[in-house]
């Protein structure tokens, strides 16, 4: 059976790779292409181990085609992190103890992750609601919603220093002209 050519944009860096029609974004992703945090849990879509975000929707790996990548940006678990420093949601995870044998965690993290993309402050209710098709069976889900609410907050007093300190290099720039 011939392979299939995708052309992709993985964690922000272009990835080019062949696999075969039928196999999977999880196998692709952990087999092909080296990156092995998203897991595989059940195999069928219901414990969300292996979700990934694919154009910025959360969807879980082993539902997608590798061949449906081409084109297309994937976010994993691994592309959380930037230069060096770990992202908040996988610090309060850590400070929180929201984790415990690391299966689900880089799914709930990449389902919390496209939460607070898409809404960066939510109610518990909401936290919840997003993460709800993740399964975890080592630890309680409080820990879990206490972590993405402190990295919600985090995140946000982040994007007020970043306005505020926007707003007076803006103030000194024009004082000074």
């Amino acid at each position: 059976m011939a392979g299939v050519h995708v052309s992709t944009t993985i964690n922000g860096d272009p990835v080019e790779f062949v696999c075969q029609p039928a196999e999977v974004l999880l196998d692709v992703l952990r087999n092909r292409v080296g990156l092995t945090g998203a897991k595989e849990g059940c195999g069928t879509g219901d414990c969300g181990a292996c979700s990934v975000t694919l154009d910025g929707r959360l969807v879980c790996a082993c539902l997608v085609l590798g061949a449906e990548a081409d084109g297309r940006a994937i976010t994993t678990v691994e592309g959380l992190a930037s230069g060096g420093r770990l992202h908040p949601l996988q610090e309060k995870f850590i400070e929180h103890a929201a984790l415990q044998c690391g299966v689900c965690t880089p799914g709930f993290l990449v389902a919390a992750k496209a939460l607070l993309d898409r809404n960066p402050d939510p109610t518990v209710e909401q936290i919840r609601y997003a993460l709800a098709g993740n399964l975890c069976r080592c630890t309680g889900y409080d820990k879990i919603v206490r972590a993405v609410q402190a990295a919600a907050a985090e995140l946000a007093t982040d994007a007020a220093q970043a306005g505020k300190s926007g707003k007076s290099k803006k103030t000194r720039k024009q004082t000074a002209a």
